[in-house]
């Protein structure tokens, strides 16, 4: 089992593919991952399952690797309360959590602006451009700012799920590039193709970091962490003024629009 536990996942999804179906039921989604080097002892922490939780995954697991050996799985004492209950944030975590939501809200609206698109019109064209101002601006230099300048300051960012994440952001910032260059274009189906991939990869992302990151994160910083990284979003928050008020207003516009 040690050596089923130290090995990477997409190496054992690859060697015996039931496992990834194992993982999806309890909440883990390691198959559509791009990275995939995290260790599987890494995953299982990492998502805060229940000590039961854990032994029946565990369990299932190993079965479906080790089919013709019987092996047991013994109940790992934990600290934490059984999985089902309400999420709960420190407040600079909840500050993330807060404009995830805006990010959310304005993700919502792209199958619509997909739908009206229409490119051939300066005010069409000037729709898409004001949607990437604010992904650049509120949920990139703004948002993703405090996570990859602040808060994954205070892990090794060698890991394996903050590697996940920065690769997020990358994979995000190159599809908008894509998006940009398209509109002045005119190119429908290119801007079309990667809004859609946009708002499918930062829906994943933001549901790996509201359910998984940021909860493990906060249980691995001291009181004194957290404070500092509170007061260094505070001044984030200062430095961008009104800035990103306005791009609130703008996700509070489009669903105007829309509704």
């Amino acid at each position: 089992m040690e050596q089923l536990l130290n090995s990477g996942i997409k190496q054992i999804i690859d060697e015996h593919a039931e496992v990834g179906p194992i993982l999806e039921a309890y909440g883990i989604g390691c198959v559509p991952c791009s990275v995939g080097t995290c260790l599987l002892k890494d995953i299982v922490d990492i998502h805060g399952l229940s000590a039961t939780q854990e032994q029946a995954l565990m369990t299932k697991i190993a079965k479906a690797v080790y089919p013709d050996r019987d092996i047991v799985i013994p109940l790992r004492a934990k600290t934490s309360t059984e999985n089902g209950t309400d999420l709960t944030y420190s407040p600079p975590m909840k500050k993330l959590v807060d404009e995830h939501t805006w990010i959310k809200r304005l993700l919502a609206q792209v199958p619509n602006l997909i739908r009206t698109l229409d490119l051939t019109a300066e005010p069409g064209r000037q729709l898409v451009r004001d949607v990437l101002d604010f992904i650049r601006n509120y949920a990139d230099r703004f948002h993703h700012a405090k996570e990859e300048d602040i808060l994954f300051k205070y892990f090794d960012e060698k890991l394996d799920i903050l590697q996940v994440m920065l690769t997020d952001h990358e994979s995000g910032r190159s599809h908008v590039r894509a998006i940009a260059g398209a509109v002045e274009k005119q190119d429908a189906a290119t801007v079309s193709e990667h809004l859609a991939a946009y708002r499918e990869l930062l829906t994943e992302h933001i549901k790996k970091e509201n359910e998984i990151l940021y909860p493990w994160m906060d249980k691995e910083m001291s009181d004194s962490q957290i404070g500092q990284m509170f007061a260094a979003f505070s001044d984030v928050d200062v430095t961008f003024g009104d800035g990103p008020g306005k791009h609130i207003a703008f996700v509070e516009t489009l669903e105007a629009l829309n509704s």
